[in-house]
C-alpha cells in the first residue's frame, strides 16, 4: 500500500513539474519534439503493422487457393 502511495505522489509531482517546465520557451520546443517523435513513432508502427498484415493476408490467400485447387 505504501508503495502504491509513493508511486501515485511521485506521478503527481512529475505532472506538475513538466506542467510548469512546458510553460517555459525551453520547455515548450522540448515537448514540441517529444510529440513529433512520438507522432512519427507511432506512423512508423501502423505502417509497419500494414506491410506485414498484407505480407499475411497474400500468404494467408495463397494457401486457401492452393487447397482450394487441391480439392477440386
Amino acid at each position: 500500500m505504501k508503495g502504491a502511495l509513493l508511486v501515485a505522489v511521485g506521478v503527481v509531482v512529475g505532472f506538475v513539474a513538466a506542467h510548469e517546465l512546458a510553460k517555459t520557451p525551453k520547455g515548450k520546443q522540448f515537448f514540441d519534439d517529444v510529440d513529433v517523435k512520438a507522432k512519427d513513432f507511432g506512423s512508423a508502427v501502423v505502417d509497419g503493422y500494414k506491410t506485414r498484415e498484407a505480407e499475411l493476408r497474400a500468404a494467408a490467400d495463397g494457401i486457401v487457393s492452393d487447397l482450394t485447387a487441391r480439392a477440386r
